[in-house]
């Protein structure tokens, strides 16, 4: 760090505009991309003693009538000064994020303006939003000071051409992080503020969506075309719709955990078909395209179960994936989306499982969304040499992950195929051989068959001939057809028939006499079972 702090706080100590514009303006080109502070142990006790007080020096000028030009340089001073966690105290007390709450138009005591400077209300939301991000007294100010309610207020105004791209993204970025660190802040946006509503007509208004009657959606000026074949979404619409995703995101995750009325059942049918179109849509590259949809996966899975009927309402077009007359087109993206995911096998937990999950629970409550699925995951079997997990299909993928390392993963593979076989233990072992099932039924308590209460339609398990044929020398445990293995007694006498009996039960009693000891050894401690390794 070459800027000498004390020249900058001795020019901010005359208290002369032009003189700590000149010295800010030198300090904030120089420092602009720092973004860490990995100081030398000798420099610190400077640091810690010079960063806060240049700091109060700028709040006590962004608290004087200032110039355009001093005022927007002492935003940057402290838009880079907050961005060092270990010298914040200057910015988390309440009149300091009042006055930049001030200057980011948050406040009910903001002067309205016809024409705002976006410039400073974009410095000011930056250093609110680092404040936010570093520390908890800062983030205690911004829930007292009811910044959610100025935020939500200037997200009201989605359609206004007056705000740019960067007010509209710091808007969100500050949302996004008060609804991830403030549980409070988080219920009054869902609930008093009408959370959901908001973001979702934020949501289509960025995408430039119009929505009809039945729920399906269409880009305004492309009504007509199919979503898969429009134009890309632009970066600064993928960005905004991306922020708005993972807000939503923070609002509904325990959505299912309680019932919704009709009236939000309806605003979230809503959300949902709007989600279908992000499903469908493009953004600029297939990494960024990926992150949107995964972002979109999310939020799906956190919509009531009832209200994810809306993927299947748009009409069935020329070019349209149709199943039982319905469209499949969003089922099937999700399905591509998720075998993406399982083939590059990172991080499973975190990647997979979203979209795994919200197969699972569409194909239980939906039945042309299970058999559409079933078709492509669990279609008619006619390989009975190859056990179930060995080999690329589908198929064999998900079977693998039933014997995964992670508890999770696993769970979720199982239940996604158990449901598939709507809850049939005898059709779940078909397709997965008993030493994969075996987990699932434990804790099901169906080790012994039978099958769980669900509400599935009649429909025919079709058998192809070549398992019909080879039903009857299927191994249930391994799931295939094996090779008739040779009887390893054949060819012994009476004599050696009798000896090799006797070394299997005296092998048995070894063992049981082996766990005993152990047992004990559990429950007594080892100073009271030394008698058992003196016999």
């Amino acid at each position: 760090m070459n800027m000498d702090l004390s020249a900058v706080i001795e020019e901010m100590e005359t208290g002369d505009q032009d003189s700590a514009l000149t010295a800010l303006q030198s300090y904030n080109k120089q420092m602009n991309q720092c973004f860490t502070f990995n100081r030398d142990e000798q420099k610190d006790r400077e640091v810690f003693i010079t960063f806060p007080h240049l700091g109060e020096l700028v709040l006590g000028f962004l608290n004087r009538e200032l110039q355009p030009s001093c005022l927007l340089a002492c935003l940057e001073t402290v838009r880079i000064l907050s961005r060092d966690k270990n010298c914040l105290d200057p910015f988390t007390n309440q009149f300091a994020m009042s006055t930049l709450a001030r200057y980011a138009m948050l406040k009910e005591s903001s002067p309205p303006s016809e024409n705002p400077d976006q410039e400073v209300i974009v410095e000011a939301l930056k250093s609110i939003c680092n404040i936010l991000l570093h520390n908890e007294t800062g983030q205690m100010v911004a829930a007292d000071l009811q910044l959610i309610k100025g935020v939500a207020e200037r997200l009201k105004q989605c359609h206004d051409p007056t705000w740019n791209y960067e007010v509209r993204f710091f808007d969100l970025r500050l949302t996004f992080l008060l609804t991830a660190l403030r549980v409070d802040v988080r219920a009054q946006l869902a609930q008093e503020l009408h959370g959901v509503s908001l973001l979702g007509n934020h949501l289509e208004a960025t995408l430039g969506l119009c929505c009809s009657g039945t729920l399906e959606t269409a880009r305004a000026g492309f009504e007509g075309i199919p979503t898969e074949e429009l134009p890309p979404l632009s970066r600064q619409q993928t960005e905004l719709a991306m922020e708005i995703l993972k807000i939503l995101f923070n609002i509904t995750f325990d959505i299912n955990r309680r019932k919704v009325d009709e009236e939000e059942a309806a605003v979230y049918r809503h959300l949902g078909a709007i989600l279908r179109h992000c499903l469908m849509s493009h953004a600029d590259g297939e990494e960024r395209t990926e992150e949107f949809h995964s972002h979109t996966v999310n939020l799906l899975g956190n919509l009531p179960l009832p209200c994810l009927d809306v993927l299947l309402l748009p009409k069935v077009q020329q070019g349209s994936i149709e199943y039982m007359g319905v469209n499949m087109d969003a089922v099937n993206m999700l399905l591509k989306f998720m075998e993406k995911r399982l083939d590059r096998g990172h991080k499973l937990k975190e990647t997979l499982l979203p979209s795994l999950n919200l197969l699972t629970e569409s194909a239980r409550i939906h039945r042309e969304t299970r058999k559409f699925l079933r078709s492509k995951v669990l279609p008619p079997l006619r390989d009975v040499k190859n056990r179930p997990e060995v080999g690329n299909t589908l198929r064999n993928k998900i079977v693998r992950l039933m014997t995964h390392i992670d508890t999770d993963v696993k769970d979720c593979a199982a239940e996604f195929l158990f449901v598939l076989c709507k809850e049939s233990v005898s059709r779940f072992i078909k397709y997965t051989g008993y030493g994969n099932a075996a987990g699932l039924l434990a804790a099901r308590g169906l080790l012994r068959g039978g099958k769980d209460p669900g509400i599935y339609s009649e429909d025919e398990d079709s058998e192809t001939e070549e398992y019909r044929e080879a039903k009857a020398q299927i191994n249930p445990i391994t799931g295939v057809v094996e090779e008739e293995q040779p009887n390893p007694m054949e060819g012994m006498t009476e004599e050696q028939k009798e000896y090799e009996a006797m070394k299997l039960v005296n092998m048995f009693d070894k063992l049981s006499r082996s766990i005993k000891a152990h047992t004990k050894i559990e429950l007594f401690g080892c100073h009271n079972t030394h008698h058992i390794w003196r016999a």
